[in-house]
């Protein structure tokens, strides 16, 4: 693969919707919740990571295994946000937005791997 995972449009999306989720971390209402907060970190962290990790096999397949992987993620971190939310440690307007642009996210994810899926098959 030629290019660089930094500049994949989708990367760019899941480093802001990290930041996102960090800052929104950072609410004293959720201080104590220690461990959630820590593997929705992971969790998200986790999308961007697999994308970059995924991008330098240099084989769509890898690459694509490393996508779904990635979109895994994305379902994990909208789990968490429902759990926040049903807990009260987040209101409505956030969790609308971040679960909003996670599920765009995971939109993109699964068209960026039937692209590659489908480029996989044309060069055959």
């Amino acid at each position: 693969m030629t290019v660089s995972f930094e500049n994949f449009p989708i990367y760019k999306k899941v480093i802001s919707f990290t930041v996102k989720v960090f800052k929104i971390l950072d609410n004293e209402n959720l201080q104590k919740e220690f461990s959630l907060k820590d593997q929705l970190k992971r969790a998200t962290l986790s999308i961007s990571n697999n994308i970059a990790e995924g991008s330098e096999y240099g084989s769509n397949k890898q690459f694509i295994r490393f996508l779904w992987i990635a979109k895994g993620s994305c379902a994990e971190v909208r789990n968490m946000l429902f759990v926040l939310h049903s807990l009260e440690k987040i209101n409505d307007e956030i969790f609308n937005t971040l679960n909003n642009e996670c599920l765009e996210i995971t939109k993109e994810i699964y068209h960026f791997i039937k692209y590659l899926e489908k480029s996989t098959l044309d060069a055959k």
